[in-house]
């Protein structure tokens, strides 16, 4: 490619750069309950600075969201009590996807997962559209909850 700098008539070389090859990982859809849950971690404000997060997990099959936990901190034991109170009710899922967060990578998630034979499947680190059923749910929790009301 040439660029011509008409102001000053000077021309500018500039390569072309290849796109890198992409191996997209598509999303498919689920065909029963429990088949596959997404989770993922929001965060937002208090009124007066204090940040707090949410937990979100939902079945990819029903859309149904199965818990949203909300407090100050939410480490990995806090995690599973939200995940085993789930699945109390509910049963173990088959798989569950979520992304590379220090609560999700922890021993103890992956020591609950072994025991309760739960594969956990970890999305790509910046590509949220490998988990787009909870980040959906999270753009209209945020949308029509955290951004409308004053907490």
């Amino acid at each position: 490619m040439l660029f011509i700098h008409e102001e000053h008539g000077l021309s500018v070389s500039k390569a072309c750069k290849s796109l890198p090859s992409r191996a997209p990982v598509r999303l498919e859809a689920q065909t029963a309950v429990n088949a596959c849950w997404s989770v993922d971690f929001m965060s937002d404000a208090l009124m007066h600075g204090q940040r707090f997060r949410t937990v979100n997990v939902r079945d990819d099959f029903s859309r149904e969201v199965l818990a949203v936990e909300v407090d100050t901190n939410l480490p990995a034991a806090r995690v599973i009590r939200v995940l085993d109170r789930i699945a109390a009710w509910r049963g173990y899922p088959a798989t569950m996807r979520m992304d590379n967060g220090p609560e999700f990578v922890s021993v103890q998630l992956a020591g609950w997962a072994e025991q309760h034979g739960v594969d956990l499947e970890f999305i790509q680190p910046g590509k949220s559209t490998q988990n787009s059923y909870v980040e959906r749910f999270n753009r209209i929790f945020r949308d029509e909850m955290l951004n409308f009301y004053l907490f």
